[in-house]
């Protein structure tokens, strides 16, 4: 009798142990990080969203495809990285292609877009950075690199009929520095430089 009113406690016990623990941890403590992040940090919290015209065109953190539906980029617009998330910059499907160095499917589809930007942008195979060849290991990296935004400047000056300079320099005022000064590499936002560039007269 003794022993299964002992075990009777111990169910009792370990059933109030759990409803406190899914309160405390399931509830409370969600509703209160969620509560800070808010406060704290507003912007990240609700996903870094980008705004134009007053509508949300996207988030900061997020790539984006600058193409028309069969992939050809459009010349008026900079290129994103190229992107091996889902079937192409699927937010809803991180992740890397996954490719050594020698994969025959890599090298083939590097080699293609080598030649493309050769021919959009008017220039060299060895003044085409990396990041304009590869995925990132998100396959949704918002950025590229300085070099690759400049090397694009001529191309979207002349199809919207600006001035290169203009264009330089609304890039090179895109252009952001290390983490903490020293962490990473400087990189431009290619959905924010869109943005001003739209807005550039």
């Amino acid at each position: 009798m003794s022993a299964r009113r002992g075990s009777a406690r111990q169910a009792w016990v370990a059933l109030r142990a759990l409803l406190l623990m899914t309160v405390a941890l399931g509830i409370v403590f969600p509703l209160a990080i969620t509560a800070i992040a808010q406060l704290a940090f507003p912007a990240q919290a609700n996903g870094s969203l980008v705004r134009s015209d007053g509508r949300v065109v996207g988030s900061a953190l997020i790539e984006q495809s600058f193409t028309t539906a069969k992939g050809v980029a459009l010349p008026q617009w900079f290129q994103s990285r190229p992107s091996a998330a889902g079937a192409g910059y699927d937010g809803r499907a991180s992740g890397g292609s996954n490719a050594g160095p020698e994969s025959h499917s890599l090298l083939t589809a590097i080699a293609a877009r080598r030649a493309a930007i050769e021919k959009s942008d008017g220039v060299t195979a060895d003044r085409i950075p990396a990041d304009a060849l590869t995925a990132s290991a998100s396959g949704l990296d918002p950025d590229i690199s300085p070099a690759y935004a400049l090397l694009q400047v001529p191309r979207v000056a002349a199809a919207r009929g600006l001035s290169e300079s203009a264009v330089r320099a609304l890039v090179e005022s895109r252009i952001q520095g290390r983490e903490l000064g020293y962490l990473g590499e400087p990189v431009v936002n290619v959905l924010e430089l869109n943005i001003a560039l739209a807005a550039l007269k």
